[in-house]
């Protein structure tokens, strides 16, 4: 297990290799995640204070490129190996949508190939 906190929250545990999205999810936190955790939308960012690996997918990669986006991941593409500490930006609350967005699966989509961040 590793110790996830989620600014605003209180600090809970999550298994080892489970996506960040879905452990933050799991813990009624507010979270979205348009796309259903495919690297497409950019709506499950989060903000790393602390413990961001160093290593992404190159589908996260090439996804924040696109859209210029920089201090910022996809959660729907990181997953829980070390104890993290996180921001969450975009959350329902605020969005105005009806829902989150599709269920995201437990394992990464697409298949990830890994690259240095």
């Amino acid at each position: 297990m590793v110790k996830i906190k989620v600014e605003g929250h209180e600090e809970f545990s999550a298994a080892i290799g489970m996506r960040l999205v879905n452990a933050i999810e799991a813990h009624g936190i507010d979270i979205l995640h348009r796309c259903g955790g495919n690297a497409r939308c950019t709506t499950c960012r989060v903000a790393f204070n602390a413990g961001e690996p160093d290593r992404m997918t190159a589908a996260e990669k090439a996804k924040l490129a696109e859209k210029g986006l920089t201090d910022v991941r996809l959660s729907c593409q990181v997953l829980c190996l070390e104890d993290m500490h996180v921001t969450v930006i975009n959350r329902l609350a605020s969005s105005g949508l009806p829902d989150p967005g599709g269920k995201c699966e437990a394992h990464i989509t697409p298949d990830p190939i890994w690259e240095t961040k």
